[in-house]
């Protein structure tokens, strides 16, 4: 049997439709499972849902709401859907709590570090006072722009058998600071977090960068990162 993975969707400030990008979908079937869309319901149903579901792909988006860790938004900040916010926090809580699968992408991971107490910036680029990369690659989506150096012995080094990894690259925002229990298993060479992993779930991994759309074009670790996601819900 395939495993039934669970995919966030998006949604526009009007709040009058659901969607979710051909790459995630192509990336859950080309590795092996079958994936179903998941739109914003109430906590009283994330029980449920997660009992149903083998694993969690939590995928890129919006901004998040800064008063979920805290803060009050910044200048820079960008367009957040409060209920998308909500709801994927619950399910990713359950999913932890249970410990099924859980494998995040860009605002996936920084979500996944907000659900197990992290915080983020709203925007790096005014929040962090160095000389940064450019994040918000001007290339096809597919083009891996920049370096990640991956710590040995993680699961993201033990998913993609190699210490660096060349990586595409959309996003504004970063994780800060990552909760106790987790780790960082990837980081840019202007110290950017690229990746965090739980330090007690079998498989909680988050990914800054949108390995989906390297798929397309046959990058082999990015399958391998999701055929290790699959084999996980898998029971393997």
């Amino acid at each position: 049997m395939k495993p039934l993975i669970g995919i966030t969707a998006s949604m526009e400030t009007d709040e009058t439709s659901y969607m979710v990008n051909r790459h995630n979908v192509m990336a859950i079937t080309k590795a092996g499972g079958i994936p179903v869309m998941l739109p914003y319901l109430s906590k009283e149903d994330v029980p449920q849902i997660a009992d149903q579901l083998d694993g969690l792909y939590a995928t890129g988006g919006y901004d998040i709401d800064p008063t979920l860790f805290g803060e009050e938004p910044h200048p820079n900040l960008g367009t957040i859907i409060p209920a998308r916010d909500a709801f994927e926090i619950a399910l990713m809580k359950q999913l932890l709590k249970m410990d099924k699968p859980v494998l995040g992408v860009c605002r996936g991971c920084q979500i996944l570090n907000i659900a197990v107490g992290g915080d983020m910036y709203q925007d790096m680029y005014a929040q962090i006072d160095r000389d940064l990369l450019q994040h918000s690659q001007k290339a096809p989506a597919s083009h891996a722009s920049h370096f990640v150096d991956v710590v040995k012995d993680s699961l993201l080094h033990e998913l993609t058998g190699t210490a660096r990894l060349k990586v595409n690259s959309r996003h504004h925002q970063a994780n800060r600071t990552v909760s106790d229990s987790f780790q960082i298993s990837g980081t840019a060479s202007d110290g950017v977090i690229e990746a965090i992993e739980s330090k007690t779930h079998g498989f909680a991994l988050g990914l800054q960068w949108h390995p989906e759309s390297m798929i397309v074009v046959n990058d082999a670790a990015s399958l391998e990162i999701f055929q290790g996601f699959i084999k996980s819900c898998q029971g393997g």
